[in-house]
């Protein structure tokens, strides 16, 4: 029996391993680690890879969404409306600034956001919307960018699963006012530690995030604002340098697996694959099926060495935390009925077709049996 990882660095450590190793050769006899000359290199890599003006590293990707609201002076008697089916950070950024975030039902097809389900929840309160590129597909950007015009309203992309997506010929991270995005170690684009990033072409924005990020202060002992500390460290800025050198061929490595995973499943009656789009190019952060046999499929996949994932196994208006939306079960069911059924198979840069094959011939067995 195979063991197959639901997702491993393993391979990407390998490929990188000599560049690592001079790069910490360099810090250490540097010895800065704090606002330095790596932290501005990735920042003006990380926003031509994207067309963009300005990059503002930060500490991690909920506080680049946060930022964001309050550099747009978003918070109290403002709503924000949020995918209803999104990691939970999307909607803790809406309340750590104090405003109200209002679910949105996914299309259940792309899994995101879309500018019809938005319209119907915009009301006098609502300041901004934030789509998230939910595993890496991208939304449709120019509708939900001519209703945000339409109505006023400011919109924040929330590019954590996405980087390196393309759609309609520009790269998600750069549609909205300000983009946020996360670099956990398990994203397309990954640190080794917690890091992310705020990417607008609006100057004053891109100054107003650094300053908040930078205890609110623009120069030493001088601070303008209460803000926090909030700052993508020297070692992850470096590491994110060498790692976008290589991401849009892991990323292609990400959908050569994912091609092989939707030719050899498509037979498959109980199995619900993703879908694509031909204004998008997928990065597929994850490769997610759904079968109303989810719990044993997981179960059975085990038992073959495959490891798989949930994402997310109870949707945020479900999650103590956020009872006080008085959200009860039954008001979401696109999105309650996402989280029984879908299932994230393993995928990641590195996978070998053989193993990506045994993946297959393992599901059908459990769901054809």
């Amino acid at each position: 029996m195979k063991h197959i990882p639901f997702f491993t660095l393993t391979h990407q450590n390998v490929e990188i391993e000599r560049e690592v190793q001079a790069f910490y050769k360099e810090l250490h006899a540097d010895a800065w680690y704090v606002l330095g000359e790596r932290v501005t290199q990735f920042e003006k890599e990380y926003a031509a890879y994207h067309s963009v003006r300005h990059c503002v590293g930060v500490g991690n990707g909920l506080d680049a969404l946060t930022l964001s609201l309050r550099a747009l002076k978003v918070g109290k008697g403002h709503e924000v409306i949020v995918p209803a089916n999104s990691f939970i950070a999307t909607l803790l950024a809406v309340t750590q600034v104090g405003a109200m975030p209002v679910l949105a039902e996914p299309d259940p097809n792309t899994f995101n956001i879309t500018a019809e389900e938005i319209e119907t929840k915009i009301t006098e309160r609502t300041k901004a919307i934030i789509p998230v590129h939910l595993y890496g597909l991208p939304c449709e950007m120019n509708q939900i960018l001519a209703l945000a015009e339409k109505n006023d309203l400011y919109v924040i992309e929330d590019n954590a699963q996405a980087h390196g997506a393309i759609y309609k010929g520009r790269k998600t991270g750069s549609f909205g006012i300000v983009n946020a995005t996360s670099f956990y170690p398990v994203k397309p684009l990954a640190a080794y530690g917690d890091g992310g990033a705020v990417t607008t072409n609006d100057e004053s924005l891109a100054q107003q995030i650094r300053m908040f990020g930078n205890y609110g202060s623009e120069e030493k002992y001088f601070y303008e604002t209460t803000g926090i500390n909030s700052r993508l460290d020297e070692i992850q800025a470096g590491i994110l340098s060498i790692k976008l050198n290589h991401l849009d061929r892991w990323n292609e490595e990400r959908r050569q697996t994912a091609a092989i995973y939707s030719s050899a499943l498509k037979e498959i009656t109980d199995l619900i694959l993703p879908v694509a789009s031909p204004d998008s190019t997928h990065v597929y952060h994850q490769y997610v099926v759904r079968t109303e046999r989810r719990d044993e499929l997981k179960e059975q996949l085990q038992k073959y060495g495959v490891q798989t994932g949930i994402h997310y196994p109870v949707p945020p208006h479900l999650q103590k935390a956020y009872e006080f939306l008085n959200t009860k079960k039954g008001s979401l069911p696109v999105t309650e009925t996402l989280a029984e059924t879908v299932l994230s198979l393993p995928i990641y840069p590195g996978m070998k077709k053989e193993e990506t094959e045994y993946v297959c011939d393992a599901i059908k067995n459990c769901l054809q049996a």
